[in-house]
């Protein structure tokens, strides 16, 4: 074991959406901080995904097994890099609705309320699409919540055929948003992340310490337990210690739960943090299917994504539950968690004979049909030996099928007006729903709130069983809504930076 000699005042593991951003809003305060990263810088080839093959499934998976409800392993997609997962998103950065921070009824049950409300995030959501560069514009979305500024960059431009799709959906009543983008503008790589906004702006500051292929195995806490003094890390094939004031953890809901869960002690025995019992429980991502629109005309396959849907988030004439947010998916050639789907381009072979994969991606528009999943305390990260389990039973089905089924039919109705059918019958949507491996939009595994007798982390995402703990992943989400978590994830960070430099005075 090598002992640092250092001595930092805040270390953080993980430069995700959370630990990126943290950094970033920590740096000027002249502490000195240490950032732990997994991974590596990921090389610019394989981070512009029109480059890549990504049908190639592998290619954004990570390098280890999870393990199912039946004990079955399991290569998950997630990113061990510089800049986490939000170097594989699709960039789209949504706030939430202003009633998802209220308890909301579903057919299946109630999602809880927060102990925070819109207005507490606003703020840190305004100034989160100030430092990603958000583009954007203010719609006539019914959902759309109240904003005390707009968007700091103009919204992205429709693809062409996209545009001929968004006119036909509003000539239904409905209301298409532009999607709200983080964009650098490069060309090599064009959507921003937190490599680029958090980490990228800290590489020469005096100090700021980066370490890459950092693994934390452990946190040590001192003789009573209320306070982690250490943090063992392996890096290469040698084990490290490192000390600080604060440690933050930003290693994404499963890995933040499993680390608390492996750094059990003889006053956390059944994990760190977790006298709760809530550590790891509560697992929750999105209902998530793929539906694929056929076109008889081609398109370049590696366009941005740009429409999103809300019309149905809180359900319809005939449904009086939430039902979701549809997005498109952008061009299929540069979405990699569509080739995570059942192998739908197969279905639409069959109407479109004498197309290759990649020819029938090129005739096709794809969406995101995204539905809220319940919290479940059987919904689980658990941790059995050097095992990590990934107990999860999705629920909120017929929600999520409405959805689908009523967004095939405004499918159908645009396809009759912009003249796209590939076939004398009508259109197929082939349709599949991801798969286990795909984690995406992981949270909740260690929710905040004000009783610690039912959640892990305090209003500022101190956890409350050791003083100078902090989580700022996604973890701490009491519930997952409809939309991508990314943007309220870097909101929040910012949130708790502001008590962080409080705190460090």
């Amino acid at each position: 074991m090598i002992i640092d000699d250092q001595h930092y005042d805040v270390i953080i593991v993980g430069t995700g959406a959370g630990g990126g951003t943290l950094a970033y809003k920590l740096a000027a305060t002249g502490k000195k901080i240490l950032i732990l990263e997994r991974g590596d810088f990921m090389p610019l080839e394989i981070q512009n995904r029109a480059n890549a093959d990504i049908f190639k499934k592998e290619l954004y998976r990570a390098d280890e097994n999870w393990y199912d409800n039946a004990g079955e392993p399991f290569s998950p997609q997630t990113n061990y890099a510089i800049g986490g997962n939000t170097k594989i998103y699709g960039a789209a950065l949504i706030r939430m609705r202003e009633k998802d921070f209220e308890a909301v009824e579903h057919q299946e049950g109630i999602s809880p309320e927060w102990c925070l409300k819109y207005k507490d995030f606003e703020p840190y959501y305004t100034e989160a699409e100030q430092l990603y560069k958000v583009h954007g514009k203010t719609s006539n979305d019914p959902t759309e919540p109240p904003r005390s500024g707009e968007y700091p960059y103009p919204a992205v431009d429709h693809n062409p055929e996209i545009q001929k799709v968004v006119e036909a959906i509003a000539e239904q009543g409905l209301h298409p948003e532009t999607l709200p983008l983080t964009l650098t503008r490069e060309e090599e790589d064009p959507t921003g992340d937190s490599e680029v906004f958090g980490i990228a702006p800290l590489l020469n500051s005096p100090n700021i310490t980066i370490k890459a292929n950092a693994k934390v195995v452990c946190l040590l806490t001192n003789s009573s337990g209320n306070t982690v003094k250490a943090v063992e890390v392996e890096i290469g094939k040698q084990s490290f210690l490192f000390f600080g004031d604060i440690v933050v953890l930003a290693c994404g809901a499963v890995n933040s739960a499993a680390l608390l869960l492996r750094s059990a002690n003889e006053k956390h025995s059944d994990g760190l943090a977790n006298s709760s019992g809530q550590v790891g429980r509560n697992l929750m991502k999105h209902q998530m299917t793929a539906v694929v629109q056929p076109s008889p005309k081609p398109n370049s396959g590696n366009f941005l994504r740009s429409v999103g849907v809300n019309d149905f988030y809180w359900g319809d004439e005939n449904y009086s539950y939430p039902m979701g947010h549809i997005e498109n998916t952008g061009g299929l050639l540069q979405d990699i968690t569509f080739a995570e789907s059942p192998p739908i381009l197969s279905v639409l072979a069959k109407a479109m004979p004498g197309f290759g994969l990649k020819q029938l991606a090129l005739r096709s528009i794809g969406w995101w049909i995204h539905s809220e999943i319940l919290p479940d305390p059987n919904n689980r990260v658990e941790v059995k030996g050097d095992k990590l389990f990934f107990h999860y039973t999705p629920n909120n089905w017929e929600a999520h099928d409405r959805l689908v089924y009523r967004w095939m039919d405004v499918l159908k109705s645009v396809d009759k007006a912009v003249g796209n059918a590939v076939s004398k019958r009508g259109n197929i949507y082939p349709r599949g729903e991801v798969p286990i491996e795909v984690v995406a939009n992981q949270c909740g595994t260690c929710r905040f709130g004000e009783d610690p007798k039912t959640s892990v982390l305090d209003i500022n995402c101190r956890t409350h069983d050791v003083d100078n703990l902090y989580v700022v992943d996604s973890s701490f989400f009491p519930s997952s809504s409809a939309v991508t978590p990314a943007l309220t994830i870097i909101a929040n960070a910012l949130r708790v930076g502001e008590h962080l430099k409080e705190r460090l005075g």
